[in-house]
């Protein structure tokens, strides 16, 4: 009986045994090598100089950065229960330090509810906020703050004019609230026009494939030379989130409507001092132009002589009928501001007007539009 029990067990010591050894040489090859003191660390191949693009495109976010700032609009609203007045925040945007007086310029649709402005600058300081000039037909604001001028860190200024589908650009801003953050793309279309919160129509926009996403608003579009060349303004997308189409207001734009902003706290139109027919009513008439309806005393169009529609008894007589300015074709009152967009208070600009069915240029003295 003790044999036969013997004799039952040596297979099983006999595989167990196996196992043992099995596990042993599985595991004591990789316990020798960690333990093995002769062991060396692979060497790290060298990296070499950047390439120039990469280093361009870490030279512009190092010297530009410092100039963009992170937005908040604080809204004011009443609690359901107490009605006590709290604050929330309305919304997120960017923005650009332009100058060392503490002005930053941005989106008018970034503040435009806001009833508290918070502008947090690339040290991480907030500042509180005011709004000194907007331009909403623009989608342009300029707030102030009292930032000390170490900190202000103006934003280079360069030029849209010669700008070329294809050219290398760079956003800066914070989208989703991630501050700092920098894309780059191309420019992808010139003389774009979207509509501002007005609803009147922005020309010669930047069309570019850079990314801009929701908190981007205001942030800077630049050039390779880290110049400023637009302001991101929108994007294109059903969802609201990047889908490869930005714009961004053009730097000739801002360069305009800015300086005028600081000055004057609104952007002054320049207008010919004459109220203009509806274009429905042009187009029932069968004519082609602007019709001058009604002409301000002592204003432009008055000492320029044109003459205003009158009536005469029964009898309608039509006033002069605006077709060019300045040799461009005008069809309504928007096409007249706009190609007067061109011109600044004071200049002198042509009129093509029609009178009895004849042609007539007329100069004209431009008036700042109340």
């Amino acid at each position: 009986m003790p044999t036969s029990s013997r004799r039952s067990s040596s297979p099983l010591i006999l595989i167990v045994l196996l196992i043992l050894v099995g596990l042993w040489l599985v595991y004591k090859p990789v316990e020798q090598q960690h333990h093995d003191p002769t062991a060396t660390p692979h060497v790290v191949a060298a990296r070499g100089n950047l390439a120039a693009d990469e280093q361009n495109t870490i030279d512009v976010f190092k010297n530009v950065s410092p100039a963009v700032v992170y937005i908040t609009s604080i809204a004011l609203r009443h609690d359901l229960f107490s009605l006590n007045a709290i604050e929330i925040p309305q919304g997120t945007g960017s923005g650009f330090i332009w100058d060392d007086q503490g002005r930053v310029v941005t989106n008018y649709h970034v503040i435009s509810d806001a009833n508290r402005i918070q502008v947090t600058m690339s040290d991480n300081s907030v500042w509180k906020a005011v709004l000194i000039g907007a331009a909403p037909d623009k989608d342009l604001a300029v707030l102030q703050i009292d930032a000390p001028k170490h900190l202000l860190k103006p934003i280079p200024i360069g030029e849209s004019q010669n700008l070329l589908v294809g050219q290398k650009v760079f956003a800066i801003g914070n989208p989703f609230g991630l501050d700092q953050t920098m894309t780059s793309g191309i420019i992808s279309a010139l003389g774009r026009e979207i509509k501002a919160i007005t609803g009147r129509q922005i020309r010669g926009v930047i069309q570019t494939d850079a990314a801009i996403n929701p908190g981007n608003s205001g942030g800077p579009l630049l050039d390779s030379a880290g110049r400023l060349i637009g302001v991101n303004t929108a994007i294109y997308s059903p969802s609201g989130a990047y889908a490869g189409i930005g714009f961004a207001v053009s730097v000739e734009d801002v360069n305009q409507v800015i300086p005028q902003l600081i000055r004057h706290g609104k952007l002054l139109r320049p207008g010919i001092g004459a109220t203009l027919a509806d274009t429905r009513l042009v187009k029932r008439l069968g004519l082609e132009g602007a019709l001058i309806l009604n002409i301000e005393k002592d204003g432009p169009a008055h000492k320029a002589g044109l003459h205003p529609t009158e009536q005469r008894g029964n009898e309608i007589i039509l006033g002069d009928i605006v077709s060019e300015v300045a040799g461009k074709k005008v069809q309504s009152y928007d096409d007249i501001r706009t190609e007067l967009e061109r011109f600044q208070v004071g200049e002198e600009v042509t009129l093509t007007i029609i009178r009895d069915g004849r042609l007539m240029q007329v100069p004209l003295r431009l008036s700042a539009l109340e």
